[in-house]
């Protein structure tokens, strides 16, 4: 469905993805997992036409998306949920959905709001609530909910457990799942690389910009192996 293929990103001088060919299929949960500065965002921010490749072929049903911009890219069926949630703080929940709902290709607008309620019951309570009145895991699950609205065949995630209290995280990696099993593919950037693992059908550790090794969900619990491959 999605492939990176040779992809290069360069920030000015600076070199954040070097040579990185990966796949994402229908149904797969894909991650990048690796220390600050690896170039993961870097990934997604390409993915989406955030900032340019440099070289190398992004492709959806193979078909290119580079030199795509970020609004065509959504409506090719793509979606991303980026770091820091960044919700619109002064409307409401409902209006926030909306907005996904504005870049949806085809199919019932009030049926996928429903769907959203009933994956995120929270977001379905509060939808008259001011999105800035929210908690910081409530405006995790508005972000997701409106990124899914759009109705994407591909969902890209910036770290959406950073920050979030323990039982929280827990509801997105359950949420994560129950997303994959309705057949759309996710790129998952995280930061907790063990649970994040044990998850994604498979993990690819990134560093300075290169893909150093892929992990299988069997080596969640090889600590060892995953603390060596994540500090490499």
């Amino acid at each position: 469905m999605l492939e990176l293929d040779g992809l290069e990103v360069r920030h000015g001088a600076v070199h954040a993805v070097r040579g990185l060919s990966l796949e994402v299929g229908r149904g797969e949960i894909v991650a990048l997992i690796g220390p600050n500065g690896a170039g993961k965002s870097s990934t997604l921010h390409a993915i989406m036409g955030v900032v340019p490749a440099a070289a190398g072929a992004i492709r959806l049903h193979g078909r290119s998306l580079v030199g795509r911009n970020p609004e065509d890219v959504a409506r090719s069926g793509i979606a991303l949920v980026p770091e820091g949630r960044r919700i619109f703080a002064e409307l409401t929940v409902e209006e926030n959905l909306r907005l996904g709902i504005a870049a949806r290709r085809n199919g019932d607008a009030a049926a996928a709001l429903e769907r959203a309620y009933e994956l995120f019951p929270v977001i379905g309570e509060f939808r008259k609530r001011q999105a800035g009145a929210l908690s910081g895991g409530q405006q995790q699950q508005l972000a997701i909910a409106r990124a899914l609205v759009a109705g994407p065949e591909v969902l890209l995630l910036d770290e959406p457990s950073l920050g979030l209290a323990p039982r929280i995280v827990d509801l997105v990696f359950e949420v994560l799942h129950q997303i994959r099993e309705r057949g759309i593919a996710i790129l998952l950037v995280e930061q907790r690389a063990q649970r994040t693992v044990a998850l994604a059908d498979r993990s690819h550790v990134l560093s300075n910009g290169r893909l150093r090794l892929t992990l299988g969900p069997e080596a969640a619990d090889d600590t060892e192996t995953l603390v060596s491959a994540y500090f490499a």
